[in-house]
This record gives structure tokens, C-alpha cells and sequence, in this order.
């Protein structure tokens, strides 16, 4: 698991005084909260469907020049792209960049090559973004260079890590040579050797390790990005793993730091990490949850909320779910999310469950079976609660309400973000999901208040009296966005 090797004073003071010397960690524990876009269809994600947003600027450099044609861009072809790439792009069906790719795909590809820190909400196109200036910049003329690490993608979890290897090798189909190396948490038997390859996406303690027994070469890398870079700079361990990281690398290497989130006291971090950085912004309010239906179920206890759960079955699984439970001493633990798996398959239901807890072969398995269908409902921790783009999840359920920390001990305060990363599991570009909140006790209802009050949106009550309407109505919720997702896209 993370190692958060207490190394003294701030996050940021480190950042500008890295240790690389300090104790290396070999494992990454998922954390708190995790997220992603840009899957694409054939890895069972969501075409791409944004709404009506600005995109805002910060350039580092005062002679950059707003009325230079490349300041923005309205297709591929104006970046000068090899062909085999615009291919690629066309294969993934991409036939012009986003708001956000506009602004920040010029940014990105300018030479010399410029730092760049990008807040965009999910969906938006961020992965496809930075792998296309990963793409520009390799060198694959020969063999030696095909197999020498020359970018970096450091994500927070295994799940997401994969995820982005998916984009780039669908992005790269065409380009001849193109190898990428995943380093991610395995066992001794399975952990390579050498990593050969053009491109490495891994987790920071994998990397960190690798690099330091010289598994992993880094003297050739020209990119660095950090994916849910808010996400890895916030916690100490993960924070702490990314900056050695960062110091075993080329002082020359070109730093991108994308997230969805960037919280003030995490923006300053970030601009130590990616000195000089241009920067990208989408506005905190209008990062919101509109477009996701928001209901909460009043329960007694948790016997109740297991009870309420065994109601919602049929529903479960009229797309895909996905049903977050709390890791910690809880009565709602990594063992219980097993024990509603039980549960469920006894009920007849397909159905998995994901933690932090299993080990990696058999979480890629069970995050494959629920990408394909052949698993339609997913109990998991908040592993998932960012990273997982599949678009037939039309269902999320809050088992739990997701809690702020504070000094590594709850807080009476609701994780504002891990929520709204939550409920985005559903309602992925543009549609209309189903978001269900159970409430058991005197402290779950204030926080669904402050929740209600934080995004200054309505969360209905659903009536358990009746549940013949409970169901007809999540039904035609869902129906709805199925409905509207279709429109939306022709």
C-alpha cells in the first residue's frame, strides 16, 4: 500500500526541495478519491458530448501572441499532425477538438516545449489532449529509441492507468513502433525485468521503484503528466512519491498536470511542480452536478439501508450501477462490500465487487467484466469514484455519504468532490443519471443539508412506502437520458 513516508514541513516546501533518497514505496494504495475521460466507445466508455462551457487562459508568457492563429485551433489538421495520428483520431471517431483541446492542444505543442497546469471537468477530452502531445513528440525512427522510455503518465490508481494505455494504443494504432510499458502494482513474478518501451503509464510508487532499481530508464523522457493531479498532490503519500518521482527525472522534462479539480492550497503545489506553467481553467461554478437526478432514501439503520438496497435490485440492472460503500472500521466495510456481493449473486444478480483490498490481476478482471456488461452491477469503495468512464452506467447509489478528512481522521463535513465525482459516474456528457443517497442517522442528514446547500441543488426524497412508484419512476428517469443521449448525439 502508499507509503507516506513523513518527510516534515508543507507539500509545497517539498515540491521545491524534493528528496529523492527518501524511502522508495513499491505499492499504491487507491486513494480517496479517485477519476477519467476520453475512454472512448471501444473501451466501453462515452463518446464525447460537452456542454456549453468557456474555457479561460493564463499564459506564462507575456509575448505569447492571442492573435497568433495557433492560439486556438478549430481542427486537428491546423496542429500539423502526423497523419498516421490524424488517422487515429479519426478512428476514434474524434472529427474536431473540444473547447478545452482548442486552447490547450497549441499550449501543449508549442516548442521549446512550455509547462502546463489544466483544470477541465469529466469528458471534456483531457487524456486525448495530453496523449496527443505525447504522440507529436516521440521518436520511433529506430528500434533503441522505440524501446526507451520517453513519457511518463503518472495516474492514481491501476484502474485509470489502464484506462489511459487504452486511449493511446487505440490514438497510436497506426504509428509503427509505438511500445507502452504499464507499471502499476504486481507481484515479484509478473514485474518486468526492463521496461521497454516508447511510453510508461503507471502509478508514482511503481515508477518510483522501478526507477530506482533501474528498471526503468528515465534519462530519455521529454514529458511528464500527472492525470488527477489534484488528486495525487493533496495526499502525502501519493504527493510525496510524485515529487522523487519528479526529481529522477531530466530537469528539461515538460511537465502537464491535468484534473478536473484544482482547490487553492493544491493550485499552489502545482505551480511549484510545473514552474512557469500555462494554465487552463474551467470555473469552480460551473463544475456542478446538473443534469443528474438526486435522490435520497430515508433509513432507520443500517439493517434498513441493506434492506432498502435488496429493493432496488430489478433496478440495479436495468443498465449498469455502481454502488459506493465507506472503507474503514464502518459497519460497511471492504469485507461487507463482499458480503452485499454474496448477497446479490444468491438473489440471481451478476454482479462484483471492487476494493482497495484486491489484489491487481483479479481487479483488472473485475473491472473488465463490468465494462463489457457481463458484470451489470459494481459494489466498490471510492476507488472508482473517479477514473471509470463506462457509459451505460445509469444508476449510482451513496451507501454511505462520502466524509471529508482531515489529519487522516473523518470530519463531520461531506467530501464535497469525491460526491460530485461520484454521481458523474453517471450523467457523462450531457445525460441525465440517477444518483441515490441513503440517510440512516442524524449525521448523514446534516451532511446531505450541506451537500444540498454546497451545489445549491434539490435532492428528492424517494417514498419507500410505495416502491411499484419508485420503480416506475427510475425507470422513466433513466428511459429519459437514454432518450436525450440519443438526440444529443445525432
Amino acid at each position: 500500500m502508499s507509503d507516506s513516508a513523513a518527510t516534515g514541513g508543507s507539500l509545497a516546501d517539498r515540491i521545491s526541495n524534493p528528496n529523492p533518497e527518501a524511502p522508495a514505496a513499491t505499492d499504491d494504495a487507491p486513494s480517496a478519491n479517485q477519476e477519467d475521460d476520453g475512454a472512448g466507445d471501444a473501451l466501453g466508455g462515452s463518446s464525447l458530448q460537452e456542454p456549453d462551457y468557456s474555457v479561460e487562459v493564463k499564459l506564462s508568457d507575456l509575448q505569447q501572441d492571442p492573435d497568433n492563429p495557433l492560439f486556438s485551433v478549430k481542427s486537428f489538421e491546423q496542429l500539423g499532425l502526423n497523419p498516421l495520428i490524424l488517422n487515429g483520431l479519426s478512428a476514434m471517431n474524434f472529427r474536431k477538438p473540444s473547447k478545452v483541446q482548442e486552447r490547450a492542444l497549441p499550449l501543449l505543442m508549442s516548442n521549446p516545449p512550455k509547462n502546463l497546469v489544466g483544470q477541465s471537468q469529466s469528458g471534456t477530452g483531457k487524456t486525448a489532449a495530453f496523449t496527443l502531445n505525447i504522440l507529436s513528440r516521440l521518436d520511433l525512427s529506430t528500434e533503441e529509441a522505440q524501446l526507451t522510455p520517453q513519457a511518463l503518465i503518472l495516474a492514481p490508481t491501476r484502474e485509470l492507468a489502464r484506462q489511459i494505455v487504452g486511449v493511446i494504443q487505440m490514438m497510436g494504432r497506426f504509428l509503427e513502433g509505438l511500445v507502452i510499458g504499464t507499471a502499476v502494482p504486481t507481484d515479484a513474478a509478473n514485474r518486468p525485468t526492463r521496461m521497454q518501451c516508447s511510453v510508461v503509464v503507471g502509478t508514482p510508487g511503481t515508477v518510483q521503484d522501478m526507477i530506482k532499481k533501474r528498471i526503468m530508464n528515465p534519462t530519455q523522457l521529454k514529458v511528464l503528466v500527472l492525470d488527477e493531479a489534484d488528486n495525487m498532490l493533496d495526499q502525502q503519500g501519493m504527493g510525496d512519491q510524485c515529487i522523487r518521482v519528479k526529481a529522477m527525472l531530466p530537469r528539461t522534462i515538460q511537465v502537464v498536470l491535468f484534473s478536473a479539480t484544482f482547490p487553492a492550497h493544491v493550485h499552489q503545489y502545482a505551480n511549484k511542480f510545473a514552474p512557469g506553467a500555462n494554465e487552463i481553467t474551467l470555473k469552480h461554478d460551473e463544475l456542478t452536478v446538473e443534469g443528474i437526478k438526486q435522490l435520497y432514501m430515508d433509513c432507520n439503520d443500517e439493517e434498513e439501508k441493506y434492506n432498502n438496497l435488496v429493493h432496488l435490485y430489478g433496478l440495479l440492472t436495468v443498465g449498469s450501477s455502481i454502488i459506493f460503500v465507506k472503507a474503514s472500521n464502518h459497519p460497511i466495510t471492504r469485507s461487507s462490500a463482499a458480503e452485499i456481493e454474496r448477497r446479490m449473486l444468491a438473489e440471481g444478480h451478476t454482479v462484483a465487487s471492487l476494493t482497495g483490498g484486491i489484489e491487481g490481476t483479479q481487479r483488472d478482471a473485475v473491472i473488465d467484466a463490468f465494462r463489457s456488461g457481463d458484470a451489470k452491477v459494481l459494489i466498490t469503495t471510492n476507488v472508482l469514484a473517479r477514473g471509470i468512464d463506462v457509459s451505460t452506467v445509469s444508476l449510482v447509489i451513496n451507501y454511505d455519504i462520502p466524509q471529508a478528512f482531515e489529519n487522516n481522521s473523518r470530519t463531520s463535513e461531506p467530501d464535497y468532490q469525491t460526491y460530485l465525482h461520484r454521481i458523474g459516474r453517471t450523467g457523462r456528457f450531457g445525460r441525465i443519471g440517477v444518483a441515490i443517497t441513503f440517510v440512516a442517522n442524524r449525521q448523514e442528514w446534516e451532511m446531505l443539508r450541506m451537500i444540498q446547500t454546497h451545489f445549491l441543488c434539490q435532492i428528492d426524497r424517494i417514498d419507500t412506502g410505495d416502491w411499484d412508484s419508485v420503480e416506475q419512476m427510475i425507470k422513466k428517469t433513466i428511459k429519459n437520458s437514454r432518450a436525450q443521449a440519443k438526440f444529443a448525439q445525432q
